[in-house]
């Protein structure tokens, strides 16, 4: 399913980053960083929030509004019951959509605002999304704290708070279209392997996206995925030119951009989390394409449907991946 846009744009961004994040080679694009995990709060849940409250309060203060001037919030977060997002809106004051994609929840909450404003049911609304690693380690996995090894293929859950302000108004750069993924699911039960579980996801939403297009995937001057990392790259790659006959020359991940491998070695294979895609796409990408250095540039954000429940129930883990096209007004 793909929608198309003639009045949305993508205004302004706001992101903020974690230590390890602050180490890498997009550090400068960061609106702010962090040098520990914990933010001045006393746990990592909670640390979660305040980027998410932080972000917001950044981002409004960029685009010169109030909250009572926002019509609507849309967030996502990695934690049970939305717990980051649920609780930054306690004083965010803004109506809430909250909404669960993993890591694909930033183009999703993109697509459903986006759609709003298309058809004029609200004037503008802002997207959030979070993730922490220490936070979402322990849920998903052990805690931090229990140095467990990890395989050459695992990804690192970055730390992020992004948000976006979207209207009618005519700067930044125009949404110009969308498509919704499916649910995939390969059979991949490797909790340390999500690029494995996310790649036929995004080779889905990929092919669905130039076909109902009509476009070749040389119209796009850069497609980047959020977050397969080093490994799903490469899986990605092979499955569009085996099953598509599709090369991915322009292809890039914001997973295997964020992190310096030689600062920090136990990233492995690349960074992952709601927040990894946003990170690149909301300030490195974003800026590029506010010059013009960048004219059309599709994302695709993948997410691991990873329950720890499912798993120890011995089944497989599924995946969905969402594509939002952006092009520049220069």
């Amino acid at each position: 399913m793909t929608f198309k846009y003639k009045n949305v744009y993508l205004n302004e961004t706001a992101t903020i980053a974690g230590p390890y994040e602050q180490l890498g080679p997009l550090a400068h694009t960061y609106d702010k960083t962090y040098d520990n995990l914990y933010f001045g709060k006393k746990t990592f849940e909670q640390a979660e929030s305040k980027l998410i409250e932080e972000s917001v309060d950044l981002l409004l203060y960029k685009v010169k509004k109030v909250k009572s001037e926002i019509d609507l919030h849309i967030g996502g977060d990695l934690l049970n019951q939305l717990t980051a997002t649920n609780y930054a809106s306690r004083t965010i004051g803004i109506p809430l959509l909250g909404i669960y994609s993993a890591c694909a929840s930033s183009v999703e909450g993109l697509i459903i605002g986006s759609n709003m404003l298309e058809a004029g049911q609200i004037k503008n609304f802002i997207m959030t999304v979070s993730s922490h690693n220490a936070s979402a380690e322990k849920q998903f996995r052990y805690p931090v704290e229990y140095g467990g090894p990890k395989r050459v293929t695992s990804t690192f859950t970055c730390t992020g708070g992004c948000s976006a302000y979207l209207s009618y108004n005519r700067c930044g750069v125009k949404v110009e279209s969308a498509t919704v993924g499916v649910v995939k699911d390969m059979g991949v039960s490797d909790t340390y392997h999500m690029g494995a579980v996310m790649a036929p996801a995004a080779s889905y939403v990929i092919k669905k996206h130039l076909d109902e297009t009509k476009r070749e995937i040389d119209y796009y001057d850069l497609v980047l995925t959020g977050d397969l990392g080093i490994y799903g790259v490469k899986i990605l790659k092979d499955m569009m030119q085996t099953d598509y006959q599709i090369k991915m020359n322009n292809l890039e991940d914001a997973g295997t951009l964020i992190f310096d491998y030689e600062k920090t070695k136990d990233v492995h294979a690349g960074g992952s989390g709601p927040a990894c895609l946003p990170l690149v796409a909301f300030g490195d990408i974003f800026n590029k394409m506010q010059k013009g250095e960048l004219k059309k540039v599709l994302l695709v954000a993948t997410g691991a449907l990873m329950s720890p429940t499912f798993v120890n129930q011995k089944l497989s883990i599924p995946s969905i991946a969402h594509a939002i096209s952006l092009e520049a007004l220069i």
